[in-house]
């Protein structure tokens, strides 16, 4: 299936989501036998049913115009990314500067291959940690995933 580029989709929704005070934190489609455009939002004080419903139907006459897959029938999804979404873009990394971060690595260092540490900060090739006092720079090419360290028992 032909599907316009999603910067282009992206594009037209970024004025509805600055409107409805909402970031579009990642567009994905997935083709298969049941083509599905999925749109992951946030808002500073996260995101629920109803704020994916709202987006949604704001969304889905420009999607009709814009006509992502040239006629072709989808589905479209708008949804939260999750509280363990990996940080990929450079507001993922600002948002948890000064939080823990969960960091799996592609091979081992110091023995280990997995770290729960306080983000520091960020540049375009590394990550920079703070071990016990002690800051870690870390390749972002050697990490496999880097995300928001989730504290179950803060949640209840």
């Amino acid at each position: 299936m032909k599907i316009k580029p999603i910067e282009e989709i992206e594009n037209a929704l970024l004025p509805i989501a600055a409107e409805l005070n909402i970031e579009i934190v990642e567009l994905e489609f997935k083709q298969g036998r049941e083509p599905a455009l999925t749109v992951y939002i946030d808002t500073e004080t996260g995101v629920d049913l109803d704020t994916c419903e709202k987006f949604h139907r704001a969304i889905d006459p420009v999607l009709d115009e814009v006509d992502p897959t040239f006629g072709t029938p989808y589905t479209l999804n708008v949804s939260s990314p999750g509280l363990d979404r990996p940080l990929k873009t450079d507001r993922d990394y600002q948002k948890c500067i000064g939080q823990k971060v969960e960091v799996k690595l592609f091979a081992p260092i110091k023995g280990k291959k997995f770290f729960e540490l306080v983000l520091k900060g960020h540049d375009e090739t590394c990550v920079y940690l703070d071990d016990n006092g002690e800051e870690m720079k870390l390749e972002k090419a050697k990490i496999a995933k880097i995300c928001r360290a989730i504290d179950f028992e803060g949640l209840l």
